[in-house]
């Protein structure tokens, strides 16, 4: 099995590394994430230029690599960006399931024109193969939608939504919510997160809406759509984990503690070369993820493990990192405490590691040898 980047896919990440590297410092991140928006829409506009928000939407063209290696390079920046959550991640669903018309919104989501979120999330539900309890009416030839949905990343500024939705007749169905009308009856929640992130609560009262292809049950789509972005948010946590070594080992070889650098206590080094022990085995995890979707197999129990290795890397990187790095490692001009809030918000997002643990212990009874 061939586990190099074809010279395609290392333009890419090249291009991609090239083009955040030119925007983004320490200093002048914390100045983007600050405004009211978050990110840059000069940098959006940059990433479309590069095709980068079209990725996946054709898959003879690209597909989870190509999705893999751009957000290995959006981690290792910590780019504030909502590329996963306002492009490729529902961006996939409209061309999984839309009509030729629905399709066509992709090409102003390609052109960094449109910005979209997937609404599928409510209180109180902890993972995201939870049943909605958003429901859909249809009410003659149109379809209204009433509920809540939370947390909806990107949903402060996405101008159409893909919104889950019980139908009346039994399963979930997934449709289109044009956020940016006047009269959408949605009512938007907007916040921050602690990473820097940006989100909403939406407030669907009797929404207008258009289903996504058919008014069917769509929980096979929903769930090859998680598995997607789970796959995306563990190759950002790689990126991110990559660059927060770096800084770590950069550090213990300039810090001086008892007239000698950081790097010659032998009890550090250790700990550092602990450090890139989690980092291969997220990265192997990640690539094995994205490698298996390309594929065309989305197993949950693929994602799920994948996932689990990531929060457990994540999590020893960013406190190991921090610990090392002493006092500075927590303060907010300096870059590690970001990687850490950043790495600790993944590992939350679409199941913590215990969830993807229990939904892993679920599964034991297909294998002859499990090992926690």
């Amino acid at each position: 099995m061939d586990f190099q980047l074809s010279d395609e896919q290392s333009l890419l990440r090249d291009t991609t590394r090239d083009l955040l590297a030119r925007t983004y410092d320490p200093e002048s991140r914390n100045k983007v994430v600050g405004t009211d928006l978050g990110w840059s829409r000069e940098v959006w506009s940059q990433l479309a230029d590069t095709g980068i928000l079209g990725l996946g939407f054709d898959p003879e063209e690209a597909g989870q690599i190509e999705v893999m290696v751009v957000l290995n390079e959006i981690g290792r920046r910590l780019a504030p960006e909502p590329v996963l959550h306002a492009a490729l991640g529902p961006g996939a669903l409209i061309a999984a399931l839309g009509s030729q018309e629905q399709r066509q919104l992709l090409d102003d989501v390609a052109a960094g024109q449109r910005l979209l979120a997937f609404a599928h999330l409510e209180p109180g539900h902890r993972t995201p193969s939870a049943g909605v309890s958003t429901k859909a009416e249809r009410q003659g030839g149109s379809w209204t939608l009433s509920g809540r949905k939370n947390p909806v990343l990107a949903g402060d500024c996405a101008e159409t939504l893909v919104v889950s939705a019980a139908l009346p007749d039994g399963g979930t169905g997934l449709f289109l919510v044009d956020a940016a009308s006047e009269n959408t009856s949605v009512t938007r929640h907007p916040y921050r997160t602690f990473d820097g992130q940006r989100g909403a609560q939406l407030d669907l009262d009797s929404a207008p809406a258009a289903p996504l292809g058919e008014a069917a049950d769509a929980s096979g789509a929903i769930r090859d759509a998680v598995i997607r972005i789970q796959s995306g948010l563990c190759a950002e946590a790689v990126g991110a984990m990559d660059e927060a070594l770096r800084l770590t080992t950069d550090y213990l070889t300039t810090r001086k503690q008892f007239g000698v650098t950081l790097s010659k206590f032998q009890a550090l080094t250790q700990r550092a070369a602990d450090m890139y022990v989690s980092l291969e085995l997220a990265r192997s995890m990640s690539l094995y993820a994205a490698m298996s979707i390309a594929d065309g197999n989305l197993d949950p129990v693929i994602a799920s493990r994948a996932k689990l290795q990531i929060g457990r890397s994540g999590r020893h990187v960013a406190q190991e990192s921090i610990q090392m790095h002493g006092g500075i490692g927590v303060t907010a001009e300096y870059p590690i405490a970001h990687y850490a809030a950043r790495l600790t918000a993944i590992e939350h997002t679409l199941g913590t590691s215990g969830d993807h643990l229990h939904n892993l212990i679920d599964h034991l009874g297909e294998y002859d040898l499990a090992r926690l």
